[in-house]
């Protein structure tokens, strides 16, 4: 059964660690990541941004299949299936799908109407029980077309959209998706210090997870970040994976790959991510 993200979040924040959202893509990753949290003992958070639901056929189909790969595998741990970098009529469409937890990315819209739409949303979410994250100051970098130039969040932005009642706040401190640049100035921790103290015991979000030390990613953690986004680092395991076991040339025999065996050792490279991710976060042995 999938849960809302609220109370693995809110446990989260309280213990100083972090749960990790994982981005999937297709029945594989799926896979690799519930089995993984599984093992770890872990509450995780499967994030599907609209160009992967609509690589899975749509928003309903996902849906379907991660709650009957949840009861198939026998999975105890809190999951959570959130919709990742939602705009406003994507939201709706993930609440009606069978989502628990959507994401409204209204960056790029004026804090009123960002606003305007936020209070919307948190009345509809609360009415369901779904979990929802709101963002304030772009993420960097581009993730399915949705461009951010990374800039620094507003505290007292984020503290208007905390106020409306969300569950989680996405405050852009300098983080990016994708790579990380070799002239990255780092994470804004005086913004981040700023933004907590204004929002209180609200979760805070770190999107672009991939690619920051981990002394950084403690340290946001010790400043109220209770979700952090991993998607690049799992595309790039996978992919590096994927080609070694084809330039290898096995499973041949003059017929082609068995598909099966091909995405193997792809699939076992997102699972070592997810392993040392969330012994990173803190989340083991938390669900």
């Amino acid at each position: 059964m999938l849960v809302s993200a609220k109370e693995m979040l809110n446990k989260a924040k309280a213990g100083k660690y972090a749960v990790g959202q994982f981005n999937i893509n297709n029945l594989e990753w799926t896979k690799a990541v519930l089995q993984t949290a599984e093992e770890m003992k872990s509450p995780v958070i499967l994030g599907v941004s609209a160009g992967a639901g609509k690589y899975m056929t749509g928003f309903k189909t996902v849906a379907a299949m991660v709650s009957a790969m949840v009861e198939d595998l026998g999975i105890t741990v809190p999951v959570a299936l959130h919709l990742d970098h939602g705009k406003y009529e994507e939201c709706y469409q993930c609440i009606n799908a069978g989502f628990s937890s959507i994401m409204f990315d209204g960056s790029k819209y004026s804090i009123e109407e960002n606003v305007a739409k936020t209070k919307e949303l948190v009345k509809i979410c609360e009415e369901k029980g779904l979990s929802l994250e709101a963002e304030v100051g772009a993420i960097g970098g581009e993730e399915d077309g949705i461009v951010g130039a990374g800039e620094c969040a507003d505290p007292e932005e984020c503290k208007q959209i905390a106020d409306l009642g969300v569950t989680m706040l996405a405050a852009g401190i300098g983080n990016i998706h994708g790579k990380y640049p070799s002239n990255w100035k780092g994470l804004s921790f005086e913004t981040l210090d700023a933004v907590q103290k204004l929002t209180g015991d609200m979760p805070l979000v770190l999107h672009g997870g991939t690619g920051i030390p981990e002394d950084m990613i403690k340290k946001a953690i010790s400043l109220g970040v209770a979700k952090i986004n991993v998607n690049t680092e799992c595309q790039l395991t996978f992919t590096a994976a994927t080609r070694k076991y084809i330039e290898e040339g096995k499973d041949l025999e003059g017929k082609g790959f068995d598909p099966r065996k091909l995405l193997a050792p792809g699939t076992e490279a997102i699972r070592q991510t997810v392993r040392e991710k969330m012994q990173l976060f803190g989340s083991v042995n938390k669900a």
